[in-house]
């Protein structure tokens, strides 16, 4: 997959980018993630990218032209028009479900907003869709823009060591993620559960599946109204939640 970020700052993305995982997959080539300087593309010789909007207001607003033009010139480098997201608090809240989704592109392109936002004329005309990663606002678009590229990265092949790194964590399956582990066994007087340390697979698994579901029940309980629980599942969550509901 490639994927490419259209930001004013693409130094603070190449410093997150390029360490830990994600850094080591660009290297390795499992992904390819590409940072383009937006004024680059602005006609001035101050790189101007912002102007005022018209009917007055706080602020300046993204133009649409150099934008259009960075755009237009990584759809050459491609050979095809990669999906095109803007970063933008009035999109589609981010889920583990549409990273999957996103997954599956060959190309991906991201917008990183700034100041007021961007001539809704590109909206319109170019961007496939709008992403938030909560509600609130930031001062730019990079920050949701690094987080939406590592979250894809991360379930491309190559990028980890197994798809089980990602399968079995918060989100991926509807569950949060059930409780782990490490040495030593016994830390600050609190015991490794036996049954972690007994060898038997079979166990493990189903003890780490009670605990996702005992996890999600009293966590997020909202989450287990899209899951297709058998009868003794939807039994022990409904133990778990009127044992909670006591104990309050």
């Amino acid at each position: 997959m490639r994927i490419d970020i259209i930001t004013l700052f693409p130094e603070m993305c190449e410093a997150v980018l390029g360490e830990s995982i994600i850094g080591r997959a660009r290297k390795n080539n499992a992904v390819q993630i590409i940072c383009h300087q937006l004024r680059d593309f602005a006609f001035d010789k101050h790189r101007r990218v912002d102007d005022a909007p018209y009917g007055g207001g706080m602020g300046m607003l993204m133009k649409a032209e150099p934008i259009a033009l960075c755009f237009d010139n990584i759809c050459n480098q491609t050979s095809t028009r990669p999906h095109f997201i803007y970063m933008s608090p009035q999109g589609q809240t981010l889920t583990q479900q549409k990273v999957k989704s996103l997954a599956q592109y060959e190309n991906i392109c991201l917008l990183c907003g700034h100041y007021e936002g961007v001539d809704e004329r590109l909206i319109e005309e170019y961007i496939d869709e709008e992403i938030s990663i909560g509600d609130y606002v930031l001062t730019g678009g990079e920050l949701p823009a690094l987080v939406l590229a590592d979250s894809i990265a991360r379930m491309l092949p190559g990028v980890l060591s197994a798809d089980e790194c990602f399968e079995l964590e918060s989100h991926y399956n509807g569950l949060l993620e059930y409780p782990q582990y490490t040495r030593p066994a016994v830390w600050h007087d609190k015991e490794v559960p036996p049954v972690l340390l007994s060898g038997n697979h079979k166990k493990v698994d189903d003890f780490r599946r009670k605990s996702a579901l005992r996890r999600t029940a009293l966590k997020r309980p909202d989450m287990l109204n899209n899951l297709a629980l058998n009868s003794e599942e939807q039994q022990y969550v409904n133990d778990v939640l009127s044992n909670c509901n006591k104990s309050e």
